[in-house]
């Protein structure tokens, strides 16, 4: 497993410079030949610094600031420890010591993702009691702002110093998450507190009640307290960026006074590890909402922290897809932030209509998908199905042009009829073909059939011959895609340049489930039949692919299976949920319910707050999941994913401008009774209670949808 690159710049986009994963496609330079022996003049490269880690780290999140740092509050500088904004280190140390000692720490952890507490403990030096006189607690807020309170339970008064050595080095974040550490800038004194001066930026951190004393060489702010038994004392430190250079604004956060883009629902379930996974994931999709300068009220998510703070089109539009539910504000959004950003027909060698995005690390079976491809067919079902949901008719209107070139992009994009990478010229595509994956064959079906969904229903020509297109790939995907086998035969995960199917058993495969919602709350057909859907769910469910705690990546039978390889084996949260979603739309149930068990069993043990992904180990009664050191927390496609999961049992698939909506709960009811209150269709509210044998009852919903249950 590669440690944490700088990727490239359009993975990300409309951010600082991002901080790199290990599922971005690199390129590695190997020393020689092998046996080559290497001289004075071909010296072995210095060992590359370790990237740090953060599954133990306290993460604060609030686009587009965050903070991170151990359990005990202290911020020390090391690794990816401080404030940041607009991937900027604003302050690197906060290291707090009362009478010249560091407070024992006792609890640390987020009260929300934006907010952590901590609390520590101090002895009053002299004191004969064993019991700790003095507690610490420290309130700190992702954009800056830490409040340290200091409690008196002792029997006499605490007369003490109190000093915070601060310092920071001003570092991009994506140096400080490959491994490089800056040297600490000069500190000048400024009034109530510090600044220090870089090159394009400043840093300030001021403190209320003011210091006794500032030490600019040092660091230290000094504090000379008097707390008398049973009182406290307290201060605010705020940590603050300039920017010193003229240069366009950076993407902000959500504004003050700008609502969430979705509805906050309220789950209640026989099982209540439900409620808390849909209200903590919710919660950790806020923290990463930005919008651009000048469209503050277009909210579109961050792909995660803290690997990749920005916009990834592809990301963004899955997070948005899978909060339909809620509402459509953060589609709306979403789609208008990358309709800004579509690729142009005047760039030379670039297909108009791309949306951008870089490519994505296969694993050690398969070929690299092109996040750009993705999000560009992503586009198309994600405004259709916001259309489903009740988006207004004159949003779509407006976004439909975006649409159709993104439809123009994948009709350009076949090689030896399959969609492979979009984003290379069409000439290099057929010189230099590449390997044509699966679930891009399902995401160009789907988009396909919205496509002509969208043209139809606003009088665009070119509806049938999209249909008639994805009638012909599905034929072409059945003949060529199918490796019959001993147990009754799987889909390829990917074809190679020449038709070789690739035989490797992963978790890509979820998305030939994902057939996306049609008319009258209906599914599209799929890619695979009946029968080979039911091979392809059993084949899910095996204990090779199913670990316990979710969908592996990559088969466990695999020879080159790692449980900690992004796509070689460890567990993403995302994958699972539409597995979850897909089975049971296609009357998997039992199977869907096997992985839900799972998922909620991982995220009982994260307090909720699912990462990334995680180690994809076999589950061990009484073990919890083996955390990934390099897996964002929070992340956008996760959060969204595990509250999908949850809503995904209910069934709910309305068809708007239809006036219908179709309610199919799982029959088998794996949460027992199930109550979603507040969810959104056609913008007004809509509450649905599914009994513990699957029967749904509609509570609330507008009077001029019609109600189908099945």
């Amino acid at each position: 497993m590669r440690p944490p690159q700088a990727m490239p710049a359009e993975s990300v986009v409309g951010a600082p410079r991002p901080v790199g994963r290990p599922d971005q496609v690199q390129q590695v330079q190997t020393a020689g030949p092998a046996g080559a022996s290497v001289g004075p003049s071909r010296l072995a490269a210095p060992p590359r610094p370790q990237p740090p880690a953060v599954h133990h780290a306290v993460l604060c999140v609030n686009a587009p600031a965050m903070a991170a740092s151990g359990p005990d509050g202290q911020l020390r500088g090391h690794g990816l420890h401080g404030f940041y904004r607009n991937g900027v280190r604003v302050l690197a140390r906060m290291e707090l010591r009362l009478g010249g000692m560091e407070p024992l720490p006792l609890q640390g952890a987020l009260t929300s993702t934006a907010q952590a507490r901590f609390l520590g403990a101090v002895r009053l030096p002299g004191d004969l009691d064993p019991d700790p006189a003095l507690t610490v607690e420290r309130l700190r807020h992702a954009d800056g702002v830490e409040t340290v309170i200091v409690r008196n339970t002792g029997g006499r008064p605490a007369r003490l110093p109190m000093e915070i050595a601060l310092g920071t080095d001003l570092g991009p974040v994506a140096e400080i998450a490959a491994g490089h550490r800056p040297a600490d800038l000069p500190g000048q004194v400024q009034s109530a507190g510090l600044r220090w001066a870089g090159q394009a930026h400043s840093a300030v951190v001021s403190a209320k009640p003011s210091p006794h004393a500032v030490l600019a060489g040092a660091g230290v702010l000094r504090w000379d307290l008097e707390v008398q038994p049973g009182a406290r004392w307290s201060v605010e430190l705020r940590a603050e960026l300039e920017s010193t250079t003229p240069g366009p604004r950076p993407p902000g956060g959500r504004g003050t006074g700008v609502p969430l883009p979705w509805a906050e629902p309220e789950v209640r379930s026989d099982d209540a590890r439900a409620a808390l996974l849909v209200t903590r994931s919710l919660d950790a999709l806020g923290g990463l909402l930005f919008a651009d300068p000048d469209r503050p009220t277009d909210l579109y998510p961050a792909s995660g922290a803290p690997w990749r703070f920005g916009l990834a089109p592809a990301d963004a539009l899955w997070a948005a897809r899978l909060t339909l539910p809620l509402g459509t504000r953060l589609a709306a959004g979403t789609l208008r932030a990358l309709a800004r950003r579509q690729q142009p027909a005047a760039a030379p060698g670039r297909t108009e209509g791309l949306l951008p995005g870089a490519l994505r690390h296969g694993g050690p079976e398969l070929p690299p998908t092109c996040t750009a491809t993705e999000a560009t067919l992503l586009f198309v079902t994600v405004l259709a199905e916001a259309w489903r949901w009740g988006l207004p008719r004159a949003e779509i209107a407006d976004l439909l042009p975006a649409a159709e070139r993104a439809l123009a992009a994948l009709r350009e994009g076949l090689v030896d009829g399959f969609v492979t990478d979009l984003s290379r010229p069409a000439e290099d595509r057929t010189a230099h073909p590449v390997a044509a994956r699966a679930e891009v064959q399902a995401q160009a079906h789907r988009a396909a059939l919205h496509g002509a969904e969208l043209l139809e229903a606003f009088g665009r020509p070119g509806a049938e011959e999209w249909r008639g297109w994805a009638a012909e790939l599905r034929g072409r995907f059945r003949e060529r895609f199918w490796i019959d086998d001993l147990s009754g035969g799987r889909p390829a995960a990917a074809l190679a340049p020449g038709g070789q199917p690739l035989p490797a058993v992963a978790s890509c495969l979820v998305h030939l489930l994902d057939t996306g919602l049609a008319a009258d709350g209906g599914r599209h057909e799929s890619l695979l039949d009946r029968e080979q859907t039911r091979l392809l769910a059993q084949r899910l469910a095996a204990p090779e692919l199913d670990s316990g705690w979710g969908l592996r990546t990559l088969s466990a039978k695999s020879p080159r299976f790692n449980p900690l390889g992004h796509r070689g084996g460890a567990v993403r949260v995302h994958e699972t949920a539409l597995a979850i979603a897909g089975l049971a739309e296609a009357g998997h149930e039992n199977e869907a319910g096997a992985l839900l068990e799972g998922l909620l069993a991982a995220a009982a043990h994260y307090e909720g707050r699912l990462p990334e992904m995680y180690a994809g180990e076999q589950r061990i009664p009484s073990c919890p999941p083996v955390p990934h050191p390099a897996a964002c927390r929070p992340a956008a496609v996760s959060a969204a994913g595990a509250a999908h999961a949850v809503f995904a049992l209910a069934g709910v698939r309305p068809d708007v401008p239809g006036g219908r909506v179709l309610v199919r709960p799982a029959s088998t009811a794996p949460l027992g009774e199930l109550e979603l209150t507040g969810l959104r269709v056609a913008g007004e509210p809509f509450s649905v209670r599914v009994s513990r044998i699957g029967v749904a009852m509609v509570e609330e919903a507008s009077a001029e949808l019609q109600l189908v249950a099945r």
